[in-house]
């Protein structure tokens, strides 16, 4: 799509998950492994932008016909590691997830209720056929998830100052991003009620828990860069932040846990304002 190619589709997020080659079957397998010699591979740009596209007609597309045959891929240690899109699957899932926060008038309006009752039937009789699928890629608008940051250490963060496409993303082994939820989990747990953020924490440890424990897991800050004035996107210590506050809570520091979470709660809320902004 040439007129969209130097369009940049703010302000998402998103947490991937890039599993090690063998952890997929045939004939997958072998289709990732040629995937990954062609000289060049999509961006998450790419991605988003080919799922606004399906928007524009009338009636709109909300969720792909088919499947895509498109991944992110990397190299672990000279492993070939890959995250498939699944733009089908996480169509569906962002749908569902639109049904409950919206309100139905507003709902109606964007996407006909006949074209999302289709695509509800479709999605049942697809589950039925792949009761085991799930998605490689989870997606945030207009802010990260403060269980996502729990995953990751500071020294993981990568920023890169570039002036048309800044980049700030935390990588690390599986191994790692389970095991500081298992530990930010039992800290909540013996510190504070039941919660939201306890919830949430759940939510995505089951979620790490379905792959290969040799994979790597990425926190993107996508689009978001967007929306953070540089010199904001450079001093953000997010998962820093997070870190500080759990640990503070695990010595029995309120006060130090309250001035974490203060300092990123007013670096998101600018953020998060100006969604609802003209």
């Amino acid at each position: 799509m040439p007129a969209l190619s130097s369009v940049l589709v703010p302000y998402a997020a998103y947490l991937r998950i890039y599993e090690p080659l063998a952890a997929f079957p045939e004939p997958e397998r072998t289709h990732w492994a040629r995937y990954a010699r062609r000289d060049a591979t999509p961006t998450a740009q790419d991605e988003l932008r080919r799922s606004l596209a399906d928007l524009l007609p009338t009636p709109p597309v909300p969720v792909p016909v088919h499947e895509s045959g498109d991944a992110f891929v990397t190299r672990v240690d000279g492993v070939l590691c890959v995250c498939p899109w699944r733009t089908r699957l996480r169509g569906w899932l962002a749908l569902e997830e639109l049904t409950r926060r919206l309100p139905a008038m507003l709902l109606d309006a964007a996407l006909p209720p006949v074209v999302r009752g289709q695509a509800a039937a479709d999605y049942e009789q697809w589950r039925e056929e792949n009761p085991d699928a799930r998605p490689w890629i989870r997606t945030a608008v207009w802010q990260v998830p403060v269980g996502w940051f729990v995953l990751f250490a500071d020294e993981e963060r990568e920023y890169e100052a570039v002036q048309e496409a800044p980049v700030l993303r935390y990588r690390t082994p599986m191994v790692e991003a389970r095991r500081r939820m298992a530990r930010a989990l039992k800290t909540l747990r013996e510190t504070i009620d039941e919660g939201p953020l306890t919830e949430a924490l759940v939510d995505v440890g089951r979620w790490l828990e379905e792959f290969h424990p040799r994979s790597l897991v990425e926190l993107d800050y996508g689009g978001l860069v967007h929306a953070l004035p540089g010199e904001q996107l450079a001093g953000d210590r997010s998962a820093a932040d997070v870190a500080d506050g759990i640990a503070a809570l695990r010595a029995g520091d309120s006060e130090g846990a309250s001035a974490a979470y203060g300092r990123l709660t007013d670096r998101w809320r600018s953020v998060r304002d100006r969604q609802f902004a003209n």
